[in-house]
């Protein structure tokens, strides 16, 4: 399940209801208003895990069928003499996952940005791999980098996503931060979460952000996301998908 309408009182019960049922954090996924609710009427909104987070979803779903799949009785004149295997669904649950990796055509994402780095004219460019608990991120850095970056990041963004796409590994999320853009990104667009936080708590008006693709969407969504003065939900259709920050207690 990747998308639920949820119903409330007001739009933030509505995405409060909805984020329960999917077993999901707000940053991970996008939000549609189908009705806003009035008087006589209840909000009503679509609640969909995000593009970018789908495949972690996905798997849970997968072990979650393989987990519930009802066992078949067999009759004991059927049973061949064979070595007991305890636990069966955690066999099955290891086979499957061997044999998609064994069908998982992988490339090491360093010698795929040495290879694209060279045929982009940026030989002299270094890459750094750092890994922590959550991540493994591979900076590039040198000069003239604003070509790979992209109008908005836009080409960060496609190579971002190419990396990890050809990568695959499981487990650890892939990123990647080209000239430091990852952080610098990151903390400006935190800082215009809280200036418009600090306006729509002081004026009690909503305030609309310009449209934003999914992973700067969720900067702003995670930057807000313990402020009690407001709530965020995203709105409209890619790619002119916008976040709307609005007073935790309007209706």
């Amino acid at each position: 399940m990747l998308s639920v309408e949820g119903i409330g009182k007001n739009i933030e019960q509505a995405i409060e209801n909805a984020l329960f049922e999917l077993k999901a954090p707000r940053e991970d996924v996008d939000i549609k208003i189908l009705n806003e609710g009035g008087l006589f009427k209840k909000a009503k909104v679509l609640v969909s895990i995000s593009e970018d987070c789908r495949e972690k979803y996905e798997k849970k779903a997968e072990k979650k069928v393989v987990k519930e799949e009802p066992k078949v009785e067999v009759k004991k004149e059927e049973v061949k003499a064979e070595p007991v295997v305890e636990n069966n669904e955690t066999e099955t649950e290891c086979e499957d996952e061997q044999q998609e990796e064994k069908n998982d055509v992988s490339v090491d994402p360093k010698e795929f940005l040495e290879g694209f780095l060279k045929v982009a004219g940026k030989e002299n460019c270094t890459i750094d791999v750092v890994e922590d608990e959550k991540y493994i991120t591979y900076a590039v850095n040198g000069e003239n980098l604003g070509d790979l970056i992209g109008h908005r990041g836009e080409g960060y963004y496609a190579l971002n996503k190419l990396v990890s796409a050809i990568s695959g590994r499981k487990g650890k999320r892939i990123l990647l931060d080209v000239g430091g853009y990852r952080a610098k990104r990151i903390e400006t667009l935190t800082s215009l979460a809280i200036r418009t936080a600090n306006k729509v708590a002081k004026t009690g008006r909503y305030a609309r952000l310009d449209p934003m693709n999914p992973a700067d969407r969720r900067i702003i969504h995670t930057a807000l996301q313990n402020d009690g003065r407001v709530s965020t939900l995203s709105k409209g259709e890619e790619p002119r998908r916008y976040v709307m920050i609005f007073p935790t207690d309007a209706e």
